[in-house]
């Protein structure tokens, strides 16, 4: 399936992610591309008020990004989209936007609401490096007191 995002309007839906964050784009696209991988679906988002220079469709992994002008809107970009897929062709539209749903409704597209979307995506806290111990690399006890008697043990 292919999913038409809007991704402005779904960041501020997803636990842990603020409009008001520097990467919130970035963090938001590491998200889809779990769900994108985790669904095997196409994604393809769309970001509003792109800054000077970000403008155009970028690939990141599987998800294709469109950042819009500035003077432009995600809603507009998914409006176009959409007019160029053929209606009832397996295309879901992901917003909080009430036009914008109803416009793909008359496409025949599914119609995700943002907040609900988001209940499919979590924000996944890195997990802490565990330190490494010499029987960890695959040694026996044997080898590990050869080498603990060649080059000495730290705790003596």
């Amino acid at each position: 399936m292919l999913y038409l995002i809007d991704g402005h309007n779904l960041i501020p839906f997803v636990r842990g992610l603020s409009l008001k964050q520097m990467d919130d784009e970035m963090r938001l696209l590491d998200l889809l591309q779990g769900f994108a991988r985790d669904k095997r679906a196409q994604v393809e988002v769309f970001f509003d008020g792109a800054a000077p220079g970000w403008a155009g469709t970028r690939k990141f992994g599987s998800i294709i990004a469109h950042f819009v002008v500035r003077g432009r809107t995600a809603d507009d970009a998914i409006r176009r989209r959409l007019e160029r897929l053929p209606q009832g062709s397996g295309v879901a539209v992901v917003s909080a936007d009430r036009q914008v749903q109803a416009e793909a409704r008359s496409h025949r597209a599914e119609v995700i609401p943002s907040g609900v979307f988001a209940q499919n995506l979590t924000v996944q806290k890195p997990e802490p490096q565990k330190k490494k111990k010499a029987s960890d690399v695959g040694l026996s006890d044997e080898e590990i007191q050869e080498w603990l008697d060649l080059f000495g043990d730290d705790k003596n």
